[in-house]
């Protein structure tokens, strides 16, 4: 007979989506679904959420089948860069507006990696901004302010 042996790390991963995605789930049906012609504000939601709940299972099954490698070192410079993004443009995207927010999250998160040189990030945040512009604001007619009141002259 053969022994079960658990991938603890994907087992983990798997257990925290599946949390994660039943929490949201729970959150969604409290709001209005709608229906996929009509989608309500849980619409979209619950369908990420279910998603999520669906891979973390799959990842869960795998991790008892497949034996995992051990943990490597945890990436600190890319979660010092990273995981504050999306916090200040929170903070920031009303008062500076969505293009200079947007550019200074990506000048930030590109250098969670060491090989990022300067003029490279620079080049990549105006690429990630234009896109983003051309994306939100022309094509998905998304109505934000591209610069707010702290760069109005």
């Amino acid at each position: 007979m053969k022994s079960l042996t658990i991938d603890s790390t994907n087992a983990l991963c798997g257990a925290l989506f599946i949390a994660l995605g039943g929490f949201f789930i729970y959150q969604c049906l409290n709001l209005e679904l709608g229906t996929a012609l009509r989608m309500g504000p849980g619409y979209f939601p619950l369908v990420l959420a279910v998603i999520l709940t669906l891979l973390g299972l799959i990842i869960l099954i795998q991790s008892t089948r497949v034996q995992g490698e051990p943990l490597g070192p945890i990436a600190l410079r890319g979660m010092a860069f990273i995981l504050p993004a999306p916090i200040f443009f929170g903070l920031t995207v009303r008062g500076l507006g969505f293009v200079p927010s947007l550019f200074l999250i990506a000048l930030i998160a590109a250098f969670a990696s060491t090989r990022m040189k300067a003029p490279m990030a620079v080049v990549l945040a105006i690429a990630i901004t234009l896109f983003s512009v051309v994306v939100f604001s022309y094509a998905l007619g998304l109505p934000f302010e591209r610069f707010g009141p702290w760069v109005r002259f």
